[in-house]
């Protein structure tokens, strides 16, 4: 009996770190701090919020719709029926009570999202070029300017930019092959191979400048994007999706470019704009991007042609 006892609760134990690790652990982290928000003000009002009930979470919904988006909304019911699966209760988000609640809101609030400002190729090359400027030595300079042109060459997301090892790379004559392992839409780690060619202007150019940065930071494996220490003395720890956030608002400002509507995501959305705008299709934008879906592809191509495909522009005045 004893045994029997034994077995079951390692199956338990078994089971819940297989429910852990179905999702990402950026995503697990996202799920306990929107489910702390919800609790806060579960304790605030004087509700239970696990187990808790339609009739709450909508009461949540209205709280946050004050100065919060729709896609915020939407975010936090997912977390609080994730939390709700993972602990065991049964939380019913498609009642009546929240989906007739949240169209209401929709309605009065409406639903553009306002996306951050993508890098276009003026931005890029303004980049490029301030760092270039900078006193500082070439080491930080290279690594730097291969995480930018790098960053934008293949539509990465700033967590698997910062992802990147040594052995993901294979340099080919035609240019640069990076395997990801693993992405947020790829959380089974089937993995792709993204592919850098070569630019024709190096200065611009990701795969001469990610060379320059391997050659000079003498990496041969493990992450190729690090922390530097205290003297530029380069270090063995990798560099966080932040960092890449604060390195590329630190050289939009010396460059002289507002950078309050920029973020991380600018790099990956400036790729597929920039690219939709020289006429590549949807197919080729998410075989490099790792878009599961054509929703977003296809704003960034709506974008990109908003003047070239203007029935303004049939108007002689």
């Amino acid at each position: 009996m004893n045994e029997l006892s034994t077995d079951l609760k390692s199956l338990h134990e078994a089971t819940f770190n297989n429910l852990k690790n179905s999702k990402a652990n950026n995503t697990l982290r996202a799920y306990k701090s929107d489910f702390k928000d919800f609790g806060a003000f579960c304790v605030k009002h004087g509700f239970n919020s696990l187990p808790s009930e339609p009739k709450i979470v909508s009461l949540y919904l209205t709280h946050l719709s004050k100065n919060s988006k729709i896609s915020t909304l939407r975010r936090r019911l997912v977390s609080i029926s994730m939390v709700h699966k993972l602990k065991g209760h049964y939380l019913d988000t498609k009642h009546p009570i929240i989906i007739e609640n949240l169209m209401g809101i929709k309605r009065v609030k409406g639903s553009i999202q306002k996306g951050k400002k993508p890098i276009l190729i003026n931005h890029l090359k303004s980049l490029i070029n301030v760092i270039n400027e900078q006193k500082f030595d070439n080491i930080k300079k290279y690594r730097d300017k291969s995480i930018i042109l790098v960053g934008f060459g293949g539509g990465f997301r700033r967590t698997e930019l910062i992802s990147i090892d040594h052995e993901d790379l294979e340099f080919v004559p035609e240019g640069l092959k990076i395997t990801i392992r693993k992405s947020k839409t790829d959380q089974f780690g089937e993995g792709m191979i993204k592919g850098l060619p070569y630019f024709k202007n190096e200065n611009y150019c990701p795969v001469v400048n990610l060379k320059n940065w391997l050659e000079i930071s003498k990496i041969k494996s493990g992450p190729i994007f690090r922390k530097f220490s205290k003297g530029l003395s380069l270090t063995e720890k990798r560099l966080t999706d932040q960092s890449v956030v604060l390195l590329m608002k630190e050289y939009l400002n010396l460059a002289g470019i507002e950078n309050k509507n920029f973020a991380g995501h600018s790099l990956r959305s400036g790729f597929a704009t920039v690219a939709a705008e020289y006429g590549a299709d949807e197919r080729s934008i998410m075989a490099m991007t790792g878009h599961k879906t054509t929703q977003m592809v296809r704003r960034y191509i709506r974008e990109a042609n908003i003047f070239k495909n203007n029935a303004l522009n049939k108007i002689k005045i």
